[in-house]
This record gives structure tokens, sequence and C-alpha cells, in this order.
């Protein structure tokens, strides 16, 4: 799939899935925005810009620390819900590898989330470099390899188990190009920045019956959920049953499933 592709496939399933990745990540997501704005010391008159911002959670956080904020995203309906949500909040329709903002605007930018759905990530690695002020931080944040992210080991299981991953879709794998903290260290190096810290932060995505991670990416997600829609019905069912079976294991006393989902921080700054 070529990089234009890649970019329309991305553009076209965010457009679909607004509400439902609200509901179903919207929650998971946010637990480390209190880490990464730490990470960017992001506090009071503080000019925050939130890329890949979708319904607008680390902005919201960041203007709750009393930071001047700006939120941008691709997606209209991810622009439209951060509007409504937060209504307070400027968000526009942007591209992150072409930011609409001069040179030197923000003291600090977050990136929660969004690395794996861009086309060119160095391209959006290099415009946070150019917006952001002498001194001033990056961070960003990515789920954690299959190894760890218990809820994505799950549902590839059982596709491997009982479907297929040769279809002509992006490669999964690829979405976890960020979660090796080597490849984001070098990452942020190449685009200029320096002394690039990388660390683990806990986060468990919580669902409640009868949804299973299977119904998280399905519904919520955009590569997982092409990936799953190209099994064959037989396949989808055996998958569905598969990961119900395998997320029992996560059963809380109140019912509700806790899969650990932890994600990947990476920051570094300006000089």
């Amino acid at each position: 799939m070529g990089q234009v592709d890649f970019s329309a496939f991305e553009h076209e399933g965010w457009e679909r899935v607004a509400q439902a990745y609200h509901e179903y990540f919207g929650d998971l997501t946010t637990q480390s925005s209190p880490a990464m704005l730490d990470a960017l010391r992001v506090g009071r008159g503080a000019r925050f810009l939130d890329v890949a911002s979708g319904p607008g959670y680390l902005a919201a956080a960041a203007a709750r620390r009393g930071a001047d904020v700006a939120g941008v995203d691709f997606s209209f309906a991810m622009v439209e819900k951060a509007r409504r949500v937060f209504p307070g909040l400027g968000f526009r329709i942007g591209d992150a590898e072409d930011l609409p903002f001069p040179d030197g605007s923000f003291g600090a930018v977050g990136i929660s989330f969004g690395m794996p759905h861009f086309a060119h990530p160095e391209r959006a690695l290099a415009e946070v470099f150019r917006v952001l002020q002498p001194g001033g931080r990056i961070a960003f944040t990515v789920l954690a390899a299959p190894d760890k992210a218990v809820g994505f080991a799950m549902v590839l299981k059982a596709i491997k188990e009982h479907g297929t991953t040769d279809v002509a879709l992006p490669p999964v794998a690829t979405f976890f190009r960020f979660s090796d903290w080597e490849e984001s260290r070098r990452a942020l190096l190449d685009a200029g920045f320096v002394q690039p810290h990388v660390r683990e932060v806990e986060q468990n995505l919580v669902l409640r019956a009868p949804d299973t991670p299977f119904h998280a990416v399905m519904r919520g997600g955009v590569r997982f959920a092409a990936l799953l829609n190209a099994q064959t019905p037989a396949a989808l069912e055996l998958i569905e049953q598969a990961v119900a079976h395998d997320a029992e294991a996560y059963r809380t006393d109140t019912g509700e499933l806790r899969i650990p989902m932890p994600c990947v921080l990476a920051s570094a700054f300006k000089a």
C-alpha cells in the first residue's frame, strides 16, 4: 500500500469511528495524559499544541493545568467531536506533516497515540521541531507491543489460529514501530531533538460485558478493524469466540474486564 493510499485509508477510517473510539478507548488513552504533561512540563501559561488531537483529551488535560492550548487533527469527525466535548478550546483540521502554525509557536507539543497513523512520521516530527520554540519539549505515546499490550495479543493470537494476516492492508506490525524504545529514541534524535527519554506507563483497557478486546478494536479502531473485516465470516466468529475465552482471565469481581494495555512514552527537547 502506497503512502497516499495509507493516508486515505487512515483518514477514511477515523472519519467513521470517532464516536466508537471515544467510547472504547477514551478512558484508556487518557490514563497516560498526566505522565505526558509532566514530561512536557506543561503548567500555567504554557503554549501547548496537541497534534492528532482526536476527541481532544490531551488538550483538555493541558488546559486544566492552565496552559494555552491548540489542537489539530486530520479528521473532520474527530475535530467536531473535540469541539462538542470541549467547546471552550481551539481545535482545527490540519495535517501533522504540514502543521498550520508559524515557526516557534509553542513551548510544548504532545502526540497522544497518533504516531502509528502518520504516513510519514519523520515528517511529523520535523514539523513539531519547526513549530517548537528553542528549549521547547516534545512527547508522544504509542501503545506497547503485543508482548505487553495484552488486548492486542489476544486478537492477533486468535487471528493467527483461526484466520489469516495475509491481507492487502497496511501491515499491523508497522503499527508497533515506535513501541520499540530504541526506534523512538532514534526518530527523535534524527529529527534534531536532544536528550530523548523513553519509559513505560501502565494502563488498563476496561470493558463491560458483552464487550471484549475483539469488539474494542473492531468498532473503535482502524488498522485492526480492517484486518478483522478481511477475514471470512466463519473465521471471524471463531476469532471473536477465542478472544472472549482468553479475556475471561481478566474478569474482575465487579464483572468488568481489566486488560493490561501499557504505553510507551517518549520525550525530548529542542536545544
